[in-house]
């Protein structure tokens, strides 16, 4: 199979089902930073020791992936049997924030990004996270969208938030407040 097919070369791109859209169409947009964010997860996966948190990283992919498929897809023209975000996946960065924050210092302030590389990738990821929330919010005003991705990217951002801390503890960063200047 070649990698290259040519007929994206006039700006446009296929879904899933064959609807032929723009490249900037705010569907290619968040299925674009979802990839853009599983690659920020790989970042992050590789730089990481835990492997407690790798396996969870690996599986944060794995639904990313499906994430990305289904928002490929043209829900009214599409026939593929396509993965599933369940309610467990969910659940599950629920589970894994509860426990590291049951290690955690209280948090007294907004904490500035940093103090460590790892701890910065992990902060680049939750706010490419964030923006891929954004772009898929917009695309559900207009087409139908899976209530369990939007609810699982704000789970993951809040995941790798809670994420940046515990690296911050573990690591012995320095985790800077912010201190607005008023």
């Amino acid at each position: 199979m070649k990698i290259y097919t040519k007929t994206g070369d006039k700006g446009q791109t296929s879904l899933i089902g064959g609807t032929r859209v723009p490249k900037h169409h705010i569907r290619i947009e968040a299925y674009g930073t979802v990839d853009e964010l599983n690659s920020w997860i790989g970042v992050l996966r590789d730089t990481i020791a835990d492997t407690t948190v790798t396996e969870l990283l690996i599986e944060i992919q794995d639904r990313l992936f499906t994430m990305g498929s289904l928002l490929a897809a043209d829900p009214e023209k599409s026939k593929m049997k396509l993965p599933e975000l369940e309610e467990g996946d969910v659940t599950r960065l629920e589970q894994a924030i509860d426990t590291m924050n049951a290690t955690l210092p209280p948090m007294r302030s907004f904490v500035l990004p940093g103090g460590n590389l790892i701890v910065s990738h992990c902060h680049v990821a939750r706010c490419v996270c964030r923006r891929a929330e954004r772009c898929v919010t917009h695309l559900s005003e207009t087409a139908a969208v899976s209530e369990l991705i939007t609810r699982y990217l704000n789970r993951l951002s809040d995941y790798l938030f809670v994420l940046s801390r515990k690296l911050s503890h573990d690591l012995g960063a320095v985790e800077t407040p912010w201190k607005p200047r008023m």
